[in-house]
This record gives C-alpha cells, sequence and structure tokens, in this order.
C-alpha cells in the first residue's frame, strides 16, 4: 500500500522539520507531500533541503496563500496521479500525533473508506492546550454541523487529522469541492456519505500547536457556516 501524508504549511518553519522527522521515524512506508504556499518565513526553503537528503519527502510550492482547502486538494491530485492508494490529512503544527499514523492504517484496513480521528469520541474531550471558550466553539461547531447536515453519528465532523482510500478520492469529484478553509472538512466528509461510503472515527489527542500562529479567523468561520446550508440544500 503506498502511503501518502499531505502537509498543508504557511508560515510553518519552527515546526516542520520536526513534524517531518517523526512521521519518517513512524511510518517507515509512509511518503510526504507539503504543499506550502510561498511561505513568508521561508518553509519551503526547510523542505527543499530535507527532500533533497531523504526521497520520501516531496515539495509542491504554490503562489500565493490559497487556502487549506485547495491546498489539500492539490496534494490530492498531485498523490492520485502518482498512484497512492491511502491519503492522510495532517496539520504540520504538531497537533496531531505522528504516533496515530499505524493507528489510522489498520483502521483503513478493517473496511473504512474515510478515518477521521476524533477529539470528542464516546462523549469525552480529547484535548490538550485550549482554553475553555475555544473548546466551546469547536463543540458548537461540530453540533451545528451534524444537526443541520443530518450525521449526528459523527463527534467530530469538523477534525483535519483523516485518512482517505484512493477509492474514496476518486468517487468524489475534487475539482465540485467549493470551500476553502476549515468548511473544507465539513465538506468532504458530507460528500463521502452521501457516496454511501464507510465513514469511521478514531479517538485522538489534539494538542495545542507547538509554535507560530492558528490560521483560524472570522472569515473562516463565516464560509463554515454558509456551506453546511448549502451542502443541505444541494447548492
Amino acid at each position: 500500500m503506498k502511503v501518502l501524508i499531505v502537509l498543508p504549511t504557511y508560515n510553518e518553519r519552527q515546526n516542520i522539520e520536526r513534524v517531518i522527522s517523526l512521521i519518517l521515524t513512524t511510518c517507515s512506508n509512509c511518503d510526504l507531500l507539503v504543499v506550502d504556499d510561498n511561505s513568508p518565513d521561508k518553509t519551503a526553503e526547510v523542505v527543499e533541503k530535507i527532500s533533497n537528503q531523504e526521497k520520501r519527502v516531496n515539495l509542491l510550492v504554490r503562489a500565493k496563500k490559497q487556502g487549506l482547502g485547495t491546498a489539500y486538494v492539490a496534494g490530492f491530485q498531485w498523490g492520485l496521479a502518482r498512484g497512492y492508494d491511502l491519503f492522510f490529512e495532517m496539520d504540520s503544527d504538531l497537533s496531531h500525533d505522528p504516533a496515530d499514523l499505524p493507528r489510522f492504517i489498520e483502521k483503513i484496513k478493517s473496511g473504512c473508506d474515510l478515518v477521521i480521528g476524533s477529539r470528542y469520541t464516546n462523549n469525552t474531550i480529547s484535548v490538550v492546550g485550549w482554553d475553555f471558550k475555544r473548546l466551546l466553539i469547536s463543540k458548537f461547531a461540530n453540533w451545528y454541523a451534524t444537526t443541520i447536515l443530518k450525521t449526528k453519528n459523527l463527534t467530530d465532523i469538523t477534525s483535519g487529522f483523516r485518512a482517505y482510500t484512493r477509492s474514496c478520492l476518486e468517487r468524489i469529484d475534487l475539482q465540485s469541492i467549493k470551500s476553502n478553509g476549515y468548511a473544507f472538512q465539513i465538506e468532504m466528509a458530507y460528500k463521502v456519505i452521501k457516496e454511501g461510503l464507510t465513514v469511521c472515527e478514531l479517538p485522538i489527542i489534539f494538542y495545542e500547536r507547538a509554535g507560530g500562529s492558528s490560521k483560524m479567523s472570522k472569515k473562516i468561520a463565516l464560509e463554515a457556516a454558509i456551506m453546511v446550508w448549502r451542502l443541505r440544500f444541494g447548492r
């Protein structure tokens, strides 16, 4: 099984070298693709140096900041064209633990088309480093999206730690993906469900980013709030 981990980056110079090292150590059969949006902090330069020494690390640099959703779509298309079988979404800021990667792979092998790493399975909250306000916003966002889209069986539809099979991505028309911020996670999960594919959740612990600053903004949150209604009514 050829495995590709897609890491979108924008000003992640502080974290990228460490996260790449941890992934390569933890997942010996995984390749990486860093999709960098021309980071002003020269994240791409760090990745390029690593890729020159490690053939499992690849770099795709885009001309400007274009957002999370388009970065993942570009990464998936890159991997589909090169024959990969399994695709991961993963943050580049150490919020997601690379040690969980083998657990995702085993879950995929059990028959899942999409595995979502959930912070909230079994009525638990597995988040380290968030204040109450941020946790409340996250929980509300999940409730809001799953209620409108009637996907209440999912506890963490906004999670960005995921694994998709090749056939899953091929069934979704990636060109049709409309959202670009964190709404991308909701849209992708919903489209997988609408295709009748199997979505599974896996308990994870989410850690506050190790360095740099969050990309969350009011514009991104508003996009997600509006997008769920468009999905609900097929627009």
